[in-house]
């Protein structure tokens, strides 16, 4: 109850530091002196009155020298006060209304962090979770959107971050896939699951999930009882990653459901199968935390 309620406290305190009344400024207070006081509110983090004076100052002088400039900082205002849509909005604004200003890349740069950190929670920092389990749907939209950056403006100072980025995104949509897979061996949908794992093997390689993608499909064809197919697959798992926690010191492939058959343990056995049955296989080659 405790916890609740200075989290409730701390709501309060947030939405009170949002209703911020901005200054009236006079209509004749000049355009520096407006940009100023945006930076006022920039420099102290008071994201809401910050985009309020950008606003002003861009409507009463849109064809000044801070016009554009503003809406820049527009953009990292809403970001940073958590408003993931509107930077969206505004960064696509400038992009329409200056193709080639040579501060473009930061405005397509913003709309992917924007789309990265959108997931993102109160809960998540305290209580981390893993990345891969939860929709992955911004995922795939900050990817395309840093892959825009890359393409267009290689050369941009935001261009290595956003490389950075879209490994580490890359590495969770294959993750991502890898436990839609686990998760169709536990309802029974072996073939489902197998083409999870090729889908891996083919559209993520150079991921840490590729391993597992192998090790998916030999487990769905064995489940098939398509056995060349999944001896296949075996060999290159075994040639490529022999360490791999389902393949064993003599090189063959350890599961629930092997090429041998169902691997019961001896309590299954005894009791004729009324007691720990087998698990359906879930493969996951990180290290364990």
């Amino acid at each position: 109850m405790k916890y609740a309620l200075v989290f409730l406290l701390s709501l309060a305190i947030v939405g009170c530091a949002g209703n911020d009344e901005l200054p009236d400024i006079a209509a004749d207070t000049g355009e520096q002196q407006i940009y100023e006081e945006a930076q006022r509110y920039l420099r102290s983090s008071n994201w809401d009155l910050a985009v309020r004076s950008l606003q002003l100052l861009e409507s009463r002088y849109p064809f000044g020298k801070y016009a554009e400039q503003a809406q820049l900082e527009i953009i990292y205002a809403h970001y940073n006060g958590y408003e993931r849509e509107a930077a969206v909005e505004a960064a696509d604004r400038f992009i329409r209304l200056h193709p080639a200003h040579p501060n473009v890349d930061y405005a397509y740069y913003m709309k992917g962090l924007a789309a990265y950190t959108s997931n993102e929670d109160l809960f998540a920092r305290f209580l981390p979770t893993d990345e891969s389990e939860r929709d992955v749907s911004q995922a795939k939209e900050a990817f395309a959107e840093f892959n825009q950056l890359v393409s267009r403006y290689p050369e941009s100072p935001y261009a290595p971050d956003a490389r950075a980025r879209m490994v580490h995104l890359r590495n969770l949509l294959a993750r991502h896939e890898i436990l839609v897979a686990n998760y169709y061996f536990r309802r029974g949908a072996y073939m489902a699951a197998t083409n999870r794992g090729r889908y891996v093997v083919e559209n993520f390689q150079r991921t840490p999930a590729v391993a597992d993608g192998l090790a998916v499909m030999a487990q769905g064809y064995i489940l098939l009882g398509l056995d060349d197919l999944a001896q296949d697959t075996i060999d290159i798992l075994v040639l490529n990653y022999p360490d791999h926690p389902n393949i064993d010191k003599n090189g063959n492939f350890k599961s629930v459901y092997t090429l041998d058959g169902l691997q019961r343990n001896w309590i299954n056995k005894a009791t004729f199968g009324l007691f720990f049955p087998p698990t359906p296989p879930q493969f996951d080659n990180r290290p364990k935390l």
